[in-house]
């Protein structure tokens, strides 16, 4: 059937039964992990199979390979295995396909083992078919795992029980131990499928190891909580390594061992009891120390594969950090400073004038020269290491914008020349307006108040600034209002207004005029007279001039009749008097007694009209209401064709 399937695979965490070692675990004397490296993987060349190699991930019945992934298998009815156990890609594992009759897969002989020593043998399997294939029941592997002398003596057997299919593949330990004879041998290690071959019976197998199994070692740091302890590069420390065991071995004896970075295990000499002192000194290198008990039975400790041992104790010396600092400078006044420091993950900045920072990269804006000088940064790692560097700053000479004013003012449409020194180059601000922005002396033209700006720079780079503020003053508009109407004896407050920005003002003449320096003065001529209101600018910006008329009325004089005729000559009938009678109201009535023209309080002439058309030549009446306690003048006038 095409269902069938070994994989031995190694799980970090891994699941044991309760058949395996429970207590401490010597080195593997024996660790099949199949290699690693591009599909496919050779075939087995120590042990024995009846299964016939094939170089594809996908055997059928009695087949197996030897693969770091599988894919789409039999229709997808197989997991997909992308990895070993261990979670290595390029990890091998043997993948098999049960043969139909129960048979023993794998068979290997295993040399040089202790005598009178207990061994753990492990191996890690996975059914790879899912649970769904072979319409839900598949043949389920169950594996006899049995330990003989080379003569066929069993020492010691086990049996997996059936292995059940999982919705996602789950590689599970198996295994057990076992006591090699008081001489020791060489032994044999037989892996028999009792399942039938069919629709199921598919396993990968990964990792078959040896190890020498004794009592539980439990390794400590003295002191401390964990099994690990960091220092940094250059210190100085005692380490006191401490391991408790329980009983198990008749006649233990002990030996510390030591590697470096993960390299070989090495006897300390002397190191023979059940704790050891190491002092680590400010020239130990940089690297991982690990340290761990091996203990066996007397006469066997010379001998690896008798051994068992402690987890590992790690001592790891860090690094201290290589700690660089550097600045932007030299750097100009009023610039930014920008100081970077590289090498850790923490950092410490001092400098002048009480300055601290906590970031790597720290910055300084508007840079003064007093904080010119050496910055000092600690520079921490991960780790907790720490190391120091110093940058030096550098401030380079500013240099000093002068104009000769910083307020002025000119007449609108007039210019101004402006000026700043210092530097070796100038740019002024705002462009507009000014002759050209990159010289010394520009003529500025503004139309509105500006505010200049001039940046001078020394040929090193830096530059200062300098501003000139410019006031523009428009000639300033004198109105000396409407002209006004007075009778005889009456007076009449004039309506001056200015517009613009002036200096002063006065009326002329001063005859007859309560206060000539005021907008609005009360006037009372005592014949008709001129009144002229002079304006003087701001900024000497010219003087304007505007006249208002005072015409003086002895008495209300009052046409008594008009010729409409448009020929120029007395066409309107208008009473100019009524000037002097803000509240008049005038009406004019035909024979009828209909009211044909109507005027108040402003003061307009008569053409003759009524609704858009010539009135008939004829007599009609005024009546004329002046507002002046109730006096009423009435009469009439004559309209002549």
């Amino acid at each position: 059937m095409k269902y069938g399937v070994f994989i031995f695979f190694i799980f970090l965490c891994f699941e044991s039964t309760a058949q395996l070692c429970q207590g401490s675990l010597g080195d593997p004397i024996v660790n099949i992990s199949f290699g690693s490296g591009n599909n496919p993987g050779p075939p087995l060349s120590a042990a024995s199979t009846g299964y016939q190699y094939i170089t594809n991930d996908c055997p059928n019945d009695g087949f197996y390979t030897v693969r770091s992934n599988t894919s789409n298998c039999f229709g997808n009815t197989w997991h997909s295995l992308t990895t070993d156990h261990t979670g290595d890609a390029n990890g091998y594992f043997m993948l098999a396909n049960a043969s139909i009759q129960p048979s023993a897969f794998y068979i290997d002989t295993i040399r040089g083992l202790c005598g009178n020593s207990t061994y753990e043998f492990a191996v890690w399997a996975i059914n790879v078919i899912k649970p769904t294939s072979c319409n839900g029941s598949t043949i389920q592997p169950n594996i006899s795992f049995t330990i003989e002398k080379t003569d066929g003596t069993i020492l010691q057997t086990f049996n997996s029980g059936n292995i059940p299919p999982t919705n996602t593949p789950v590689w599970k330990q198996y295994g057990f131990f076992f006591t090699s004879p008081a001489a020791g041998s060489d032994i044999v290690i037989r892996m028999f499928n009792n399942a039938s071959g069919g629709c199921g019976n598919d396993i990968a197998f990964d990792d078959i190891t040896f190890r020498p199994c004794g009592p539980q070692l439990t390794a400590s740091i003295a002191g401390q909580t964990n099994n690990r302890f960091d220092i940094c590069e250059g210190s100085n420390a005692v380490f006191t390594f401490t391991c408790s065991v329980s009983a198990g071995f008749m006649n233990p004896v002990f030996q510390w061992q030591r590697r470096f970075n993960n390299g070989t295990w090495t006897d300390i000499p002397g190191a023979n009891m059940t704790s050891y002192n190491e002092n680590f000194i400010p020239s130990n290198a940089v690297g991982n120390y690990e340290y761990r008990l091996s203990v066996a039975e007397a006469g066997n400790l010379g001998f690896p594969q008798c051994r068992i041992s402690s987890l590992p104790l790690t001592v790891t010396v860090n690094a201290n950090p290589v700690a660089i600092a550097i600045n932007n400078g030299p750097v100009c006044s009023n610039s930014m400073l920008t100081l970077t420091a590289t090498g850790g993950s923490q950092y410490m900045w001092t400098g002048p004038n009480g300055f601290s920072a906590t970031t790597a990269v720290a910055n300084i804006y508007n840079f003064q020269p007093g904080q010119a000088g050496t910055y000092m940064v600690a520079v921490t790692s991960a780790a907790g290491c720490s190391s120091t560097a110093v940058t030096t700053v550098a401030l380079k000479p500013s240099p000093v914008a002068v104009v000769p004013f910083t307020d002025t003012a000119i007449c609108l449409k007039d210019s101004i020349q402006l000026s700043a020194s210092g530097g070796g180059t100038y740019e002024w601000f705002p462009a507009a307006a000014l002759s050209a922005n990159n010289i010394f002396n520009p003529l500025a033209s503004p139309v509105v108040d500006s505010r200049y700006g001039v940046a001078v720079t020394s040929t090193n780079g830096c530059s200062d600034t300098a501003y000139i503020h410019v006031k523009v003053y428009s000639k300033a508009i004198a109105n000396a209002g409407p002209d006004k109407t007075i009778l005889s004896g009456g007076s009449v407050v004039l309506s001056g207004s200015i517009l613009g920005a002036y200096a002063n003002f006065l009326w002329s003449p001063a005859t007859n005029i309560n206060n000539t320096g005021s907008l609005q003065p009360i006037v009372n001529p005592f014949a008709d007279t001129a009144y002229i209101l002079t304006v003087q600018s701001r900024g000497g910006c010219g003087i304007s001039t505007d006249t208002v008329q005072v015409r003086l009325f002895r008495e209300i004089y009052i046409p008594n009749a008009f010729t409409p005729n448009n020929d120029g000559i007395n066409d309107s009938w208008s009473i100019p008097a009524l000037d002097a009678y803000p509240n008049f109201e005038l009406s004019v009535f035909n024979r009828y007694g209909e009211i044909v023209f109507k005027n108040s309080k402003i003061n307009k002439g008569w053409d003759g009209q009524y609704k858009s058309g010539p009135l008939p030549a004829g007599t009609y009446v005024f009546f004329i209401k002046l507002g002046v306690s109730g006096e009423v003048r009435k009469g009439t006038v004559v309209i002549l064709r």
